[in-house]
């Protein structure tokens, strides 16, 4: 996820996701829509580690499979595979909302708003 001040292809948006997941930050920019972004989906599920204990299992709650891996420019998370459905629907829903790119390496298809 990332404010997207010039369309990628999918080849392109994949090499930046693999650069993203190396720390490489560089192919984005800092941008409020994606703190905005943010903000509204942990409003909604909280990061795993912002979970408490006794709700660790609780998928409605917290259908994430480890820590996002966040800068001021982007956003990735990894969602349990039960969820993926409802994650990539809302994930959807947000990126359009905040005006935000959207990655999905499963499909190798990159979003727009």
């Amino acid at each position: 996820m990332w404010f997207p001040d010039k369309r990628l292809s999918h080849q392109e948006a994949g090499a930046l996701h693999n650069a993203l997941c190396e720390g490489d930050t560089s192919g984005v920019q800092p941008h409020p829509a994606v703190d905005a972004f943010y903000a509204e989906l942990v409003a909604l599920h909280p990061e795993i580690d912002d979970v408490p204990e006794d709700q660790i299992d609780n998928l409605d709650l917290c259908p994430w499979s480890c820590a996002f891996d966040r800068s001021d420019g982007h956003i990735i998370m990894c969602c349990v595979w039960s969820r993926a459905d409802h994650v990539s629907d809302l994930l959807q829903s947000l990126a359009r909302k905040h005006g935000l790119a959207l990655y999905d390496p499963q499909a190798a298809r990159v979003h727009y708003p």
